[in-house]
């Protein structure tokens, strides 16, 4: 029943094609001949008429313009329309000429393809606008319809624009653009003006009454997104963005892509291709165990692996019903691999032995630990369990097992530690450090800072205090942190452990910044204006925990090199000690001596 009506309305607009060229030849002759159209010459139109109605038809249906889609045309069907004139004005001429026919005048021809070729666009396009007229006419009308400006007069933004102009199943009333491009600035796209640079958004906001902002600018900078967001502080705005996936693929824009803006879009996001290096090579067909599976980070590692192509992930953790949930997702995302998960705690050597005789793993890449600052101040004999033994334990798996490669995720927290938590980790990144000097297998810990969303983080706490109204609590106005994605930085570290680059890599993290701005930010980005709808509080510094934090340490930075956003550092060695060391944090956790424990620490702060 369908394809019958289409077939009608395809069979009518070629009627209507072959109709128009008749009766704008008959126009073409009437200005001609200034109404007044000689007898001779009428005799001729009666042989002329249908002969450039059949050009008419013929050309439409060469370039399939009676297949025309009325609400989704745009500027390569305009092409069509000047294309089927051109063709069918050219196949009248021939025609004539063919069967000698009568010629008509030059000026007929011309005025008779000019008064076709925009009939029948008018035909076309008259729908298309029409349809757009009365949807913003009913947006409009909405009294839930949100004053909006798009930011980006570019291709996005346009096309942005005309796909919220074909529907009605938003509240977004359009008054303008606005663009960096100083060329754009006074142009007129869609019927909109671009109205200034993206500095001109608080005196727009006002004049306007905007309480809605689009971002359309694929590649906008993270700084200037940030920049923007203190300079709107105070309006009570809020905002939507194209997302990554437009930025880097040569996406259709549609009013269903845009996302909430979130934090992640205010870091600098650079794709990382494990592609270059050959890193792909040396991941694809292996069997990889991963430690902290269902955690933020070692999910993301998982997730990155099979995307790259293992045979086998071996996903270990405590959490069973987490583990339970990623298996039987990967499992949908990646049929055809084979998705292992183990429940096993890697404080237990003999299930942590067990499992590498089991899995036999080619590569490691070890996750797991105990990371909440605070909370370990209090219980530091876990830490070690957990932070020390527990790597121990899967180097030493590793090591008889013979794995290639054994990667320890560490933190920034681990440089000059001035906390439980960081101190334990220290330990552990010498504890690699230390077996890599005397395995065949590859050991190397990767230190990076705190990325944004992972469980725990300042980001998903920011979002519940928000959404309860405040106060959102930050701990001193000076406070920094490193961010990065979870994406990038999991990209990172499967670069930097597949690239030997050295025992100790750290992460370019960029530029430290102020929580307190990341939290400013975040209430504005909800529409809300921080100090009067959301209040800050300062709570102070908690136990173990510092103003800024380090990636290197004074001997590091001496001697760091700089590769792919990876820097190799030349670390001191671990000391020689170092196994009586660990030895005696045993025995202090396992008497639960918090005391002896932070004494055995390496720090002189803990």
């Amino acid at each position: 029943m369908i394809v019958r009506k289409n077939h009608v309305r395809h069979l009518l607009l070629l009627l209507l094609d072959g109709g128009i060229g008749a009766l704008c030849l008959l126009g073409a002759m009437a200005l001609r001949y200034e109404g007044d159209i000689p007898r001779a010459v009428e005799g001729h139109l009666r042989n002329l008429l249908p002969v450039v109605a059949g050009a008419r038809i013929l050309a439409s249906l060469i370039l399939r313009l009676h297949r025309w889609s009325f609400r989704h045309s745009g500027l390569t069907d305009g092409s069509r329309v000047l294309g089927a004139g051109l063709l069918g004005s050219g196949l009248f001429v021939m025609v004539v000429f063919v069967m000698r026919l009568p010629e008509p005048p030059r000026s007929v021809i011309l005025i008779e393809f000019l008064l076709s070729t925009m009939v029948m666009a008018g035909l076309r396009f008259s729908p298309r606008l029409a349809w757009m007229y009365l949807a913003d006419r009913e947006v409009g009308k909405r009294s839930d319809a949100l004053t909006t400006v798009i930011l980006g007069a570019g291709t996005a933004g346009e096309a942005l624009l005309r796909d919220l102009r074909q529907s009605r199943a938003h509240n977004f009333r359009v008054v303008g653009f606005l663009d960096d491009d100083r060329a754009k600035w006074g142009m007129v796209v869609g019927g909109l003006a671009v109205q200034g640079g993206l500095d001109e958004l608080p005196r727009v906001a006002v004049e306007e009454e905007v309480r809605h902002v689009l971002i359309a600018i694929p590649r906008l900078p993270a700084a200037r997104l940030r920049e923007i967001l203190d300079r709107c502080s105070d309006l009570s705005l809020t905002y939507k963005i194209l997302p990554l996936s437009f930025r880097y693929l040569d996406d259709r824009v549609s009013a269903a892509m845009l996302q909430d803006l979130t934090p992640e879009d205010l870091l600098p996001r650079a794709a990382v291709d494990l592609a270059e290096g050959g890193h792909l090579g040396a991941i694809a067909g292996k069997v990889v165990l991963v430690t902290g599976a269902a955690g933020s980070i070692g999910s993301e590692i998982c997730r990155q692996l099979l995307a790259s192509g293992v045979a086998r992930i071996v996903m270990v953790d405590m959490n069973e019903n987490g583990l339970y949930l990623l298996q039987r997702r990967f499992e949908r995302e990646f049929p055809g691999r084979a998705v292992e998960a183990e429940v096993a705690d890697i404080r237990d050597e003999g299930r942590i032995r067990g499992l590498f005789a089991k899995w036999r793993p080619r590569d490691v890449f070890h996750a797991a630990a105990h990371k909440h600052v605070p909370l370990l101040e209090t219980a530091p004999g876990e830490a070690v369990k957990n932070n020390v033994l527990g790597t121990l334990h899967l180097a030493r798996a590793a090591d008889a097992a013979g794995a290639e490669r054994f990667l320890y995720i560490s933190t920034d927290k681990a440089v000059r530690p001035s906390s439980v938590m960081g101190a334990t980790k220290r330990v552990g990144e010498m504890v690699v450090r230390d077996l890599g000097r005397r395995s065949r297998t590859r050991f190397c810990a990767v230190r990076f800072g705190n990325v944004l969303g992972s469980a725990g983080s300042v980001v998903p706490l920011f979002r519940e205090q928000i959404a309860a109204g405040g106060p959102v609590t930050v701990t001193d106005p000076e406070v920094r942190r490193y961010f990065m994605t979870i994406g990038e930085a999991v990209g990172l570290v499967l670069k930097a452990g597949y690239g030997d680059h050295g025992d100790l890599c750290v992460l370019d993290m960029g530029e430290p910044i102020r929580i307190v701005d990341l939290a400013r930010q975040m209430i504005t980005m909800a529409g809300r204006v921080p100090d009067v709808d959301i209040p800050l509080r300062y709570t102070g510094l908690r136990p173990g925990e510092k103003l800024t934090e380090e990636l290197l340490t004074e001997e590091e930075e001496r001697t760091h090199r700089v590769t792919e956003k990876i820097f190799a550092a030349d670390s001191p060695l671990p000391p020689t000690g170092l196994e009586a060391g660990i030895e005696e944090l045993a025995r202090a956790a396992a008497r639960e001596d918090g005391d002896a424990v932070r004494a055995a620490l390496p720090d002189e702060r803990i």
